[in-house]
């Protein structure tokens, strides 16, 4: 995958305050703020920076922990995982995989069939409803 690498100034004139936040500075929306936490449409979800593809409404579910929920990435190269130190605690951040921009958490505690809860940042996805599941 072909990697975007842009300035911070590129970032801030291509993204709101609220992306750039979370995509760039590795921020959090509150729980159960995000506009995509509800959502129950068929599509796909896509980087709010670079519009790389990175999850599939299929894969969503409701973990009830405030945000919008996936058990796998729609391609295994879709996202990149870093470990995370912040805030006194060790867990695995979930980044995009052609911006880097962060997207979330990853967590060992989803259902089937991977066991993973990727737990992600509305404001880091746009949402791109489909017609059919081919």
């Amino acid at each position: 995958m072909e990697k975007i690498t842009k300035t911070d100034e590129e970032w801030k004139k291509e993204l709101t305050p609220e992306q750039y936040r979370i995509l760039r500075e590795k921020g959090t929306e509150r729980a159960w703020t995000g506009d995509l936490l509800e959502n129950k449409e068929y599509g796909k979800y896509t980087c709010a920076g670079c519009g790389n593809d990175l999850f599939i409404s299929d894969t969503k579910f409701d973990s009830g922990c405030g945000w919008p929920s996936f058990f796998a990435p729609i391609r295994k190269d879709a996202v990149n995982y870093h470990m995370d130190k912040s805030f006194g605690m060790i867990r695995t951040e979930v980044t995009c995989g052609q911006c880097e921009g962060h997207l979330g958490h990853v967590f060992h505690d989803g259902p089937p069939p991977t066991g993973e809860r990727f737990c992600m940042n509305s404001g880091a996805l746009k949402f791109t409803p489909l017609s059919d599941r081919s």
